[in-house]
């Protein structure tokens, strides 16, 4: 009897377990079903917001204002000035409407940037224009002024020439008018050798002028300053002013100056036999010229110098700022042709260097070669 009821109960037991299982199933599908359907509606939303955001929204405040943007920048690519820049009535009042306004303010100072730049550029072609013209009126004006300093220079040269021509062609005249006026009667002498001085003269005064207009580059070779004034002294043995003067010379062997050697062997060839003639006729006591050399810097550059020194009576203080002007005539110029000291600061010059005319701090005057160490001529200076 017992039994009867535990095993009805345990059936009991086992129906209401498969309801509860069969309403859980239940349970489960509905909730299935429900999430589905939350889901589905979800995504209809979705699609929703995502429609009326493509219709209404996207293309009034993105679309719209790209687009504008867009034809703007071609606008600029293709030179219309007009349609570069945004229309504010059409900016939106957010991130994308603010960039616009960036955009616009942007192509607003470049426009006013270019503008400036082609005033500025206006200007400066203004401003060649007129320098072009100032140019050409100082070309001019040089070229008037150095053919007006060429008819001066031709000027002064044709008087320097008149007048050392004039006195022995004056000579010659009266020599010659004597032998028209006594043609029977023999010339004497003494006539004779005045002729042939007069004549000498107008031959140094021509070789003079041919130096002086000789213009040719120095060859220039490393020579042996010593030897300069070897041969120097050796073409003057036989000059007689030279032979009355005692000279001392105080330069080292191992000095040696770049130098076209026979121009500059001429150069002091003109300072000694100047400074002889200037000892002689000024009748100075023991008569003495001294040649010395050094290698010396001056303003950052190596120079030789090749010094004349005389023990007379020195340079007359008018003549120092004309002595190397032709035809500048004294008892410092060789032969009296008023060009041997041109000559020489000319072929000086040739050289790069400089020929300094001063007095002596003890008396007399000096003449100073100072040429570059390094063999610079005036052409490539």
């Amino acid at each position: 009897m017992g039994g009867e009821v535990i095993r009805g109960s345990a059936a009991a037991v086992e129906v209401q377990s498969e309801k509860a299982r069969q309403a859980l199933s239940g349970v489960r599908a509905s909730v299935r079903r429900l999430d589905l359907i939350l889901l589905l509606s979800m995504l209809g939303i979705y699609f929703l917001i995502a429609a009326a955001l493509e219709v209404f929204v996207l293309p009034r405040h993105v679309y719209q204002p790209i687009r504008r943007m867009l034809h703007a920048d071609l606008a600029v690519q293709q030179g219309d000035r007009a349609g570069e820049l945004i229309d504010p009535r059409f900016m939106p009042q957010d991130e994308l409407g603010e960039i616009m306004r960036s955009r616009n303010r942007s192509i607003a100072a470049l426009r006013r940037n270019e503008a400036e730049l082609a005033r500025t550029l206006a200007e400066l072609e203004r401003v060649a224009g007129d320098l072009k013209r100032k140019n050409h009126l100082l070309e001019n004006a040089r070229r008037n002024l150095a053919d007006a300093d060429r008819l001066a220079s031709l000027g002064m040269l044709s008087a320097g020439i008149a007048h050392e021509i004039n006195t022995p062609l004056a000579v010659l005249k009266g020599v010659v008018t004597e032998m028209a006026e006594k043609p029977g009667v023999p010339l004497a002498p003494s006539k004779a050798n005045l002729m042939r001085r007069v004549v000498e003269r107008l031959e140094r005064l021509g070789e003079g002028l041919l130096d002086f207009a000789r213009v040719r580059s120095p060859r220039i070779a490393q020579v042996p300053v010593r030897s300069l004034v070897a041969q120097a002294l050796e073409l003057l043995r036989l000059d007689d002013p030279v032979r009355l003067v005692q000279v001392d010379v105080r330069v080292d062997e191992a000095l040696s100056a770049p130098c076209d050697a026979d121009r500059l062997v001429q150069v002091l060839v003109n300072l000694v036999r100047n400074a002889a003639e200037a000892l002689i006729e000024s009748d100075a006591p023991d008569p003495k010229i001294v040649i010395s050399g050094d290698a010396l810097e001056r303003e950052g550059s190596d120079w030789v110098s090749i010094t004349v020194a005389d023990n007379g009576p020195g340079i007359p203080a008018e003549l120092l700022p004309s002595m190397f002007e032709p035809f500048v005539s004294s008892r410092l110029d060789a032969k009296g042709t008023g060009l041997g000291l041109a000559v020489a600061d000319g072929i000086v010059r040739e050289h790069g260097g400089v020929l300094i005319a001063r007095n002596a701090s003890g008396g007399g005057a000096e003449f100073e070669v100072l040429l570059p160490a390094f063999g610079q001529t005036a052409a490539s200076s």
